[in-house]
């Protein structure tokens, strides 16, 4: 069986987010198991003077690091994801590296119709950054729209058709973390790279 992280990606106390997470975590338990990472607690990211990283970072690197894949699922904030989300990134990707190669679906709840598209949009685009260069599943969008009204009371989603639709995802997902665990003949190379660049030294 599958070991996933699935990132809540927002620090807020209540959240669609964490229900879509929840609900797969029970709807797909027999496939796999997912673990609900947090990031409410993190501290603002500012370069560190040494090396060494907060506690709460390097246990979720290692976390990240021994699963089988992730699942993010972001909230949209004026059309982007959220601070909190891209703070935890920019943790985990100085001076340790876990998203390289590692399979990654991107996921997504909000109150509006478009569910967090554009926000999806902008966390691929910062998945696939030099220091992160994680492995995204292609076209896989989940955009989970009204969110509010998309539970029910016992947090199971409502409507039939988008349950389908998570399905079909989350085991293409599942085949894409087997064809990702093949694909690692660069992988040495890809984590040396991450950790040798250096944006300052650009020209």
């Amino acid at each position: 069986m599958k070991k996933l992280i699935g990132i809540v990606g927002t620090n807020a106390a209540n959240s669609t987010n964490r229900q879509l997470l929840q609900f797969m975590q029970k709807h797909f338990q027999k496939d796999a198991t997912i673990e609900l990472m947090e990031i409410q607690n993190l501290p603002m990211f500012n370069k560190p003077t040494t090396d060494k990283l907060p506690e709460i970072i390097t246990e979720m690197a290692a976390k990240i690091e021994a699963a089988d894949g992730v699942i993010i699922s972001t909230a949209e904030y004026d059309h982007s994801a959220p601070a909190a989300l891209l703070n935890a990134l920019d943790w985990l990707s100085y001076n340790i590296y876990p998203f390289v190669d590692k399979p990654v679906m991107v996921t997504g709840a909000s109150y509006g119709a478009l569910g967090s598209s554009r926000a999806q949009a902008q966390l691929r685009q910062v998945l696939d950054a030099p220091e992160l260069h994680a492995m995204i599943m292609p076209s896989s969008e989940f955009l989970l729209g009204n969110s509010l009204n998309a539970f029910t009371e016992d947090g199971q989603l409502k409507d039939a058709t988008t349950i389908e639709k998570l399905e079909g995802i989350f085991a293409d997902f599942l085949l894409f973390v087997d064809i990702a665990k093949q694909l690692k003949n660069a992988h040495a190379a890809n984590k040396k790279a991450a950790a040798d660049f250096d944006w300052d030294k650009i020209k």
